[in-house]
């Protein structure tokens, strides 16, 4: 499906940057999807293993990762958990952490002052909450954060970012509502065939009516959801054909990356590029409200790739959220699982 995007950066600046479908965007403006690799096999059957593993072990579940060597690395504390782990053929490895205690440390950052601009999130590989706060923060609220990380131990550590993560908004070669523009995820269906798109919530709240850069009509929003989530649908209704591509990727299925994998994103400022999975379920406080549930990377993205597509091959992963860092200098970008809005909607990818 062709993929747009509207990014946030992590100053928490959300993009508003829209990338129409693969049919209706100039063809100089699009980057050709980068050659799969080697280890894609491997990291698929690592991304199925690990979700399977998360439902089976419950409660119980504290977290998994890719290791250097490709292989599902999940925590365990218990021998009962290791066991199954182990007969499913991934790598079990003991914690001092369990998940309710996690949980636990995560409730807490939730339950204290805001901080716009900070993030929090499990870090499988050091079995810990990593609590990220904006360079210079300084107040009250942040203060109040650091002593509550300092409250739960080794559970937690701080980490200072480069830039703040906020929403952004630019125009460019997207789609666009009013003065916003944003890039397109995924191009989805329902049941009964009518096309829609997925894009960034903080993108669909700025306006209903979706056209290309050439004034052309695409579709009108019927859902929107941010803060809390970060996703938007809007139903095609103009004369665009909908592509079921990022680029020339055909996408065919939807999932979870596992920590550590490598996945790419697309954009309708700065193409694609790639990074690594760091963190499932993340949270981050933007001026707007607090967003759950995203998927951290080191994937770069600049203001203008809000909304854009995560994937890897054929599977659909996130919609860019927002981010902190440029693709020059590097960065941390925050994606919307995709799989919320197609089950809320009962979509799917084509």
């Amino acid at each position: 499906m062709t993929r747009g995007s509207v990014f946030r950066r992590t100053a928490l600046t959300g993009a508003l940057g829209l990338a129409v479908v693969a049919a209706l965007a100039a063809p100089a403006a699009q980057a050709a999807p980068a050659a799969p690799s080697a280890a894609a096999p491997a990291a698929a059957t690592a991304d199925v293993q690990s979700v399977a593993l998360a439902k089976t072990l419950g409660a119980n579940s504290v977290g998994s990762y890719v290791d250097s060597a490709g292989k599902l690395v999940v925590n365990v504390t218990d021998q009962a958990s290791a066991a199954t782990v182990r007969a499913s053929g991934a790598t079990p490895r003991f914690v001092a952490h369990t998940a309710a205690q996690l949980a636990a440390v995560q409730a807490s950052f939730l339950a204290a002052p805001r901080v716009v601009g900070s993030t929090w999130g499990v870090d499988p590989l050091t079995d810990q909450v990593v609590l990220s706060l904006p360079a210079g923060a300084k107040g009250a609220a942040v203060s109040a954060l650091k002593t509550t990380a300092a409250r739960a131990g080794s559970a937690a550590r701080v980490e200072t970012l480069n830039a703040p993560v906020t929403p952004l908004i630019s125009g460019g070669d997207a789609i666009l509502t009013s003065s916003a523009r944003c890039s397109l995820g995924f191009n989805v269906r329902n049941a009964s065939g009518t096309n829609f798109f997925l894009t960034a919530g903080h993108c669909t709240n700025i306006g209903a009516t979706w056209r290309t850069s050439s004034g052309a009509l695409i579709g009108s929003r019927v859902a929107t959801s941010f803060p809390g989530n970060d996703y938007g649908v809007v139903q095609y209704t103009g004369t665009v054909t909908a592509s079921g591509t990022v680029g020339s990727q055909d996408i065919t299925s939807s999932g979870t990356p596992a920590v550590g994998s490598t996945v790419t994103r697309r954009g309708s400022t700065t193409g694609l590029h790639s990074g690594t999975v760091q963190q499932l379920n993340a949270t981050v406080v933007y001026p707007q409200g607090t967003v759950t549930g995203l998927i951290r990377t080191t994937v770069c993205a600049e203001p203008g790739d809000s909304g854009g597509s995560l994937f890897r091959g054929t599977v659909a992963f996130g919609l860019t959220s927002g981010g902190s860092g440029n693709c020059t200098s590097g960065g941390t970008t925050f994606f919307q699982p995709v799989t919320e809005p197609l089950s809320v909607f009962g979509l799917h990818v084509f």
